[in-house]
């Protein structure tokens, strides 16, 4: 059985002056300890097609399953981090206080939650930054500290917004490196937003190329690179490849 599986989803949103169509018969199956990203312009609903899969949004048809359970179960059960475009960090909350939010929800004891936060923080490569403010570190450090605030209460699967999107292009590259290691440390189940087809590429196991509204799939492109992508993968004949495909499959959506 699938991790998630999608059957003729269906979205669309009521306006004043005519429904928009957000979504149209998507068709999806991503399996446990896979690296998904969406990709495709903007307005495309891929931002949406994970916000279906948080229970953020309703689809109005079709079906879509988390782990065997409806989105709405999911979220509640807590079986999934989050993280947005933007870090999202309090400011007034130390490094070490925001990653421990959520665990405080949760009714997580205090041995236990301070164990966590410090096993994500050395995972993300901040170890020593607990006591820090958001405002005192980088773009790219923020962003880290709110996938270790994702990963804190270990749920299996990552959902994730384009959150290297307002990055330069050398932290960005620093961070995809990150990713794939943390990925392979964890072993969970990512589903990945972005408009980077290099990124996409790099990333993932799956790439699902969309169409512009109503969304689409166009494509869905399974990748022949090995698990273990230094970042001059980028320069294979293989890579390079697959990000023809991608392309194909974007500029094919713009033309149906």
């Amino acid at each position: 059985m699938s991790f998630i599986s999608a059957q003729n989803l269906d979205l669309t949103f009521p306006t004043k002056d005519a429904p928009v169509h957000a979504l149209k018969g998507v068709n999806l199956n991503i399996d446990r300890g896979d690296f998904v990203s969406f990709i495709g312009p903007s307005g495309c609903g891929k931002t949406t097609l994970l916000r279906c899969i948080a229970a953020l949004e309703t689809p109005t048809g079709g079906s879509l399953r988390v782990n065997g359970m409806t989105p709405d179960e999911a979220r509640r059960s807590r079986a999934y981090g989050y993280v947005f475009q933007a870090a999202g960090l309090y400011p007034w909350r130390t490094i070490e206080k925001n990653i421990r939010l959520p665990l405080e929800i949760m009714g997580f004891e205090k041995a236990r939650m301070q164990k966590r936060i410090d096993e994500v923080l050395e995972l993300v490569e901040l170890s020593g930054f607990g006591k820090k403010y958001p405002w005192q570190l980088s773009g790219g450090m923020q962003q880290r500290a709110s996938i270790a605030r994702a990963l804190a209460f270990d749920a299996d699967l990552l959902l994730m917004d384009e959150p290297f999107g307002a990055l330069d292009e050398i932290v960005r590259d620093r961070l995809n490196e990150e990713m794939l290691r943390i990925w392979a440390e964890t072993q969970k189940t990512i589903v990945f937003v972005t408009h980077s087809i290099p990124e996409a590429v790099y990333l993932s196991t799956k790439i699902v190329v969309m169409s512009p509204r109503p969304g689409r799939i166009t494509d869905i492109i399974e990748s022949p690179l090995p698990k273990e992508r230094p970042l001059d993968i980028r320069d294979s004949p293989e890579f390079i490849e697959i990000a023809h495909r991608v392309r194909d499959g974007l500029r094919a959506g713009h033309e149906a």
